[in-house]
């Protein structure tokens, strides 16, 4: 299970998705190419995305295969927004 938080540059927790991102190898699977962002994220480390690059990955979404979907879809724009909105935040998704 990979979870998603919101954080600061102290490393302080501002904000936390409820549902995880349950990773597949249909991840894993996908084009890097046509999916930087989605594709990012592993199941045993962690990805960070910034301010700049959130705007991409809450784009993304919308093309994945049904199968990697799911509410942490949702959960993940929230976020990003909620990175958009501030200073100094990133969006992380931690692998166990």
């Amino acid at each position: 299970m990979i979870n998603t938080a919101v954080r600061g540059d102290g490393g302080n927790v501002v904000a936390r998705a409820e549902a995880g991102v349950e990773w597949t190898a249909g991840f894993a699977d996908l084009d890097p190419a046509e999916f930087p962002m989605p594709w990012a994220p592993t199941p045993y480390g962690d990805a960070v995305f910034n301010q700049r690059q959130v705007p991409l990955l809450r784009s993304e979404p919308e093309g994945l295969p049904a199968e990697l979907g799911g509410d942490w879809v949702g959960q993940a724009r929230g976020l990003c927004q909620v990175v958009e909105r501030g200073q100094h935040l990133y969006l992380w998704f931690l692998g166990d």
